[in-house]
């Protein structure tokens, strides 16, 4: 009998102390707002925010079907790469290590930020025979 009173008297300070902890802190999202707002300190050292982009993502696009073609891009800048097949494959953009599958019905697509001065082969390969090809360049340039 003691021992069913000593685990109701548990779970009973157990459950207050839940509801306890629940009430006194605030949302997270307050928390956030809270930081963002304060003011800097005396004798802190500013931090830099984020820097604004150049503008939206140039956006190129390949055709696994087509003969291979060059696409230029400034260095620096976010680019959308996308490429189109009429047959399921892999698409692999050489050098980054990245690969899609792209589908008759959905194409490969790629978000990458466009690095120092170089070249990058992407290329495609079917999933039927298995043999790869090179389908364009993403040249990026100054």
């Amino acid at each position: 009998m003691e021992l069913r009173r000593a685990l109701l008297l548990f779970a009973i300070v157990l459950g207050l102390a839940a509801i306890a902890a629940s009430v006194s802190r605030p949302p997270e999202e307050e928390k956030a707002d809270t930081a963002a707002e304060a003011p800097p300190r005396k004798g802190s050292t500013p931090t830099a925010g984020p820097a604004p982009g150049p503008g939206p993502p140039v956006e190129i696009a390949f055709e696994a079907d087509l003969q291979p073609e060059t696409r230029t891009v400034p260095a620096g800048r976010a680019v959308t790469v996308t490429v189109t097949a009429y047959e399921p494959g892999q698409v692999e953009i050489e050098r980054l290590g990245l690969t899609a599958p792209a589908v008759p019905n959905g194409p490969a697509r790629f978000d990458v930020l466009a690095g120092p001065p170089e070249k990058y082969a992407v290329t495609f390969t079917p999933g039927e025979t298995g043999e790869r090809r090179k389908i364009g360049v993403i040249e990026v340039e100054e």
